[in-house]
Formats: C-alpha cells, sequence, structure tokens
C-alpha cells in the first residue's frame, strides 16, 4: 500500500504538491479531490470556465526590455494560444504559451526552446516565473515568501540571450482548454499528453516560420518523462532537436516500485542529513554524495536482496553504515526493516528538533500538530513559495503583459490525476503497462547521435532523488559513443534549484555551455 502511495507521491510537479499544501493535505490530493475534480471537468458545458474557450488562436505581443550583466536585452513577449487539430482538421484544444524572442544578430536564425513542468496536471507557472525567463519571482531565502507585494525583477539568469522560450501550459492547466469536440479525458494520459504537445510544437514552429531554428526541449519533474517521450514522437514528425534538459527526472514509474526505490533515494537521504548538520564528514558535499552512492548501490543494495536470509549480523552492520550516512539511529533503521520510504524519512530526521523537511527541497522546515506521527502532513517548501508564484503570474500575465481572456489561471488540475490519468504508454519498443520513456529517449538518440543531453539534478530533492535519474539514464541501451552525449549536473538545492541564487548562476554557465555544444 506505501509503494503505491509512493508512486503516486512521486508523480505530483511542485504545483501539485504546492496546492496541497494549501489544504494540509500531504502528499496526495485532499479527500475528495479527484473526484470533485473529475466531477466539474467531466461535462465541460457546465464549466463556466472552460466553456468561455475558443479555437481561435490569440497572440498579444509586447515589447519589454530588461538590464542584464551590464546590457539591455529588449525583446517581445508574446502571450498566447494555440489550436490543436486532430487528424481530420478538427479543433480539439486550445494550449497557451507564452514566448519571449529577440531579433537574430548574427543573420542565422536563433534557438528557440520549449519549456513545461510536469505533474500531470501541473502548469508551467514555476519554471516561467521562477527558472528561465526574462522575469523571475524572489524565492531566494528557503523560508517562507513574504506577503503581497511580491518581489519579481529582471532574472540575470535567464537564457533569453542564449534562446528564444516559449512556456507551454499543459492542458486544462493554466489556460489551455478543450474545444470543440474536445473534452478534458482526451488529454489526461501519458500518449494523448504526448500528441497534445508534439501538435502544439509543430503548430508554433509553423505558425511563426521557426521550422530552420535551433530546437530544445527543458522538462521538469514528469515533463522529463514527457520530453523524452517528445524526443521521439516529434523525431517522427520531423522535428529534429539539438537537445533535451531534463530537470529533477523521472522516466520510468516502474523504478518507484519495490526495493531500488530505497536504494535510488538514499543518497539524497545523505546530502539532506549533511545539509540539517545530522553527520559528520569532513569533504565536500559532492564527496560526501559519492560515498553514500557507493554504499547504496553495493552494500545496501547486496542486503536489500537477499530479503529474509541476510543474517542478523549483516542486517545490524548495514543499519549502522545507515545510519552513519543519513542521520537516523540504527533501531529506527532496523525496525524499518532497512526500508525508510521519503515521507517517514522527512519526519524521522528532525523528530527531536521537532521539525520536519521539506519534500520538493528538503531545506525548508516545518512544524506538526503533533510529534508521533510517521508521516509529514504538508510540504513547507510547497507552503512557502505557491502564493508567491500564484500571486505574481496572475500579476504579470494580466496586468503587466496586459493579457486578455476571459479564463482563469489554474495553476494545476487534479482531474488528471490518480485514476483518470492514463498511465500505459505505446513506446517506440511496444505497448508498455506503465510509461518508461526512457526507452523513446534511447530511440531518439541513436536515430540522432548528434542530439545532446543535459541532466539537471538537486541534491536536496526528495521527490525525484539525483540517483533515480542516475539509474534511469544509465541503464537506457545506447551505445559509450552516443552516452557521451549525455552530461550531468548537481546543485545544493531541491527540485526547483533554480530559485536558488548560487545554484542558479552555476545552472546559467552550465546551460550556456551545453546550448554552444548541441550546436
Amino acid at each position: 500500500m506505501r509503494s503505491s502511495l509512493l508512486l503516486i507521491s512521486l508523480l505530483l510537479s511542485s504545483t501539485a504538491v504546492a496546492q496541497q499544501a494549501s489544504t494540509n493535505a500531504g502528499d496526495a490530493p485532499p479527500p475528495g479531490a479527484q473526484a470533485d475534480a473529475a466531477a466539474k471537468e467531466k461535462d465541460k458545458g457546465k464549466d463556466d470556465d472552460t466553456a468561455k474557450a475558443t479555437a481561435e488562436e490569440t497572440a498579444q505581443p509586447v515589447k519589454r526590455s530588461i538590464s542584464f550583466r551590464g546590457r539591455t536585452l529588449t525583446y517581445t513577449a508574446t502571450p498566447g494560444t494555440l489550436t490543436i487539430r486532430n487528424d481530420d482538421g478538427e479543433a480539439v484544444g486550445s494550449m497557451f504559451y507564452t514566448a519571449y524572442t529577440m531579433p537574430s544578430t548574427n543573420g542565422r536564425p536563433r534557438p528557440v526552446t520549449f519549456l513545461f513542468n510536469g505533474g500531470p496536471g501541473s502548469s508551467t507557472m514555476w519554471l516561467h516565473m521562477g527558472s528561465f525567463g526574462p522575469m523571475k519571482v524572489d524565492a531566494s531565502i528557503p523560508e517562507t515568501i513574504s506577503g503581497p507585494p511580491f518581489r519579481v525583477s529582471s532574472n540575470q539568469d535567464t537564457l533569453l540571450d542564449k534562446s528564444d522560450l516559449v512556456f507551454l501550459d499543459a492542458m486544462t492547466t493554466g489556460l489551455s482548454r478543450p474545444v470543440g469536440k474536445g473534452k478534458p479525458e482526451d488529454f489526461f494520459g501519458v500518449d494523448k499528453d504526448l500528441d497534445a504537445f508534439t501538435r502544439a510544437i509543430q503548430r508554433y514552429l509553423t505558425k511563426y516560420g521557426r521550422w530552420n531554428s535551433p530546437k530544445f526541449i527543458i522538462g521538469e519533474s514528469y515533463g522529463t518523462l514527457r520530453a523524452a517521450g517528445l524526443s521521439n514522437t516529434l523525431a517522427d514528425k520531423g522535428v529534429q532537436l539539438n537537445g533535451i534538459v531534463l530537470v529533477s527526472t523521472v522516466l520510468n514509474f516502474a523504478d518507484f516500485g519495490g526495493d531500488q526505490v530505497f536504494i535510488n533515494f538514499l543518497p539524497t537521504y545523505a546530502t539532506d542529513a549533511w545539509y540539517h548538520g545530522r553527520v559528520a564528514h569532513n569533504g565536500t558535499l559532492d564527496s560526501f554524495a559519492e560515498q553514500a552512492r557507493a554504499f547504496a548501490t553495493g552494500p545496501y543494495a547486496a542486503a536489500l536482496q537477499k530479503g529474509r536470509a541476510i543474517s542478523d549480523e549483516e542486517k545490524r552492520s548495514v543499519a549502522n553504515q545507515m545510519a552513519a550516512l543519513t542521520g537516523l539511529s540504527a533501531d529506527y533503521i532496523l525496525r524499518a526493516n532497512l526500508r525508510v520510504d521519503p515521507e517517514r524519512f522527512r519526519r524521522e530526521l528532525l523528530r527531536d528538533r521537532r521539525q520536519i523537511i521539506g519534500r520538493i527541497d528538503s531545506r525548508y522546515l516545518g512544524t506538526e500538530a503533533d510529534q508521533v506521527g510517521s508521516d509529514p502532513t504538508y510540504d513547507p517548501q510547497a507552503s512557502a513559495i505557491t502564493g508567491g508564484f500564484t500571486g505574481a503570474i496572475n500579476d504579470y500575465l494580466f496586468r503587466d503583459l496586459g493579457y486578455k481572456t476571459p479564463l482563469t489561471y489554474r495553476i494545476n488540475n487534479y482531474g488528471g490525476i490518480g485514476g483518470k490519468w492514463e498511465f500505459t504508454h505505446k513506446s517506440s519498443q511496444g505497448n508498455q503497462p506503465i510509461a518508461d520513456t526512457s526507452v523513446d529517449l534511447a530511440d531518439a538518440m541513436r536515430q540522432n547521435p548528434r542530439m545532446k543531453l543535459f541532466m539537471v539534478n538537486g541534491y536536496y530533492d526528495l521527490a525525484t532523488p539525483f540517483m533515480g535519474a542516475d539509474y534511469e539514464v544509465g541503464h537506457m541501451a545506447i551505445e559509450p559513443s552516443v552516452a557521451a552525449n549525455i552530461t550531468y549536473a548537481y546543485y545544493p538545492a531541491g527540485h526547483m534549484m533554480y530559485i536558488d541564487p548560487a545554484s542558479s548562476r552555476q545552472l546559467k554557465s552550465d546551460l550556456d555551455r551545453f546550448y554552444d555544444s548541441a550546436m
């Protein structure tokens, strides 16, 4: 039962978790939330907001400029919609985007990057207002953002100097809505979602004449599973990508079940314990993380594989080693049968301080009503930043950019979570009962050996652990010559490492090098 709950928990993006925090519901939607959302979306004619959506494409460009590292970036910001049509040419969806474009200065087409968050069921508010766009919410301190007015300022780590940017909201989130014959359930599934994004990206390339531009994709969380799948579905449509950036990766849902999940999470427990001063180590964070990796894939993995056959002596030895790395007591680890899931770790690590740690970013701290529970009831990181980001995206789109629409911006939609979302996947190698788009990504990289892949992960991420990303990509069936196109980076921050100032600066520098190598 806990494995099933853990799987659902890991599928939720930072947006979904943030919404949960506002309801104090923990790492699953509030009781009845899925049913309520599904009922609201079942008949879009009864949804006053969705009923106002139209298949007519909009584009409302405005000129803007920011001071950027000693110079001025002058750009066009264009919020608008792209109409998704089925194979019969009928409009079924209207996908909202905000594009940032600049004129070329060298006579060659500028790169264009498509960005999205995940969920499934998340808008792209987080990447749009927190990462690489020209304007950024100040969430620089791992504490609750001060109340309104929220601070939004020019982003000194924007990617706009390197590439045009197109932030896309998944269908039924943000301002994206079904239209015409389209219904919400037409988009609730791995393959349905991939089809919608594929058609939207094709439409943008055609509408704005960008077919000959270098093309990149940046996906976060469930958006990494989407990005990996898009590498193949776009290739099938003749869209050749120069590069893909996966931020806080999950490609294979099956990896979050069985003993592998505990192996993947253990190094993150270690780095969390390091941050909160629960372990002793004289080296660097990177070296400590590597030590934890070696233990997780060596003695710890071997111990778990033995099951009940493990001797009491070996079990105690492994528990003691694990305690030295994670800050938990050996007694607690033994009582958990060497298997401590992420939610229990969040509650246990600082129990003696009467504190819990964040899921999306374990640097954030919170408290609970009692000190005896096994799981946290909310995510302190989500509670700390949701209000700031929600206020900022609404103020920015509707006041600053002046975008006109009768719709309400949805930061997420629980209608796509749980029983409504189809996790099956028709991969490039056959049908899968549970999606694993690493297969599609490997296929795309084999067929396009020039495409580069950049893996971006935070050490303090208890949603998508950094070693889980290493594991998934490390098991792709590609030759060493193709694997040489993959680079990795790890940052002393959480799932959204781009909100941490030092990590954001380093990420910007790393991305600049990545873009140069991919073009």
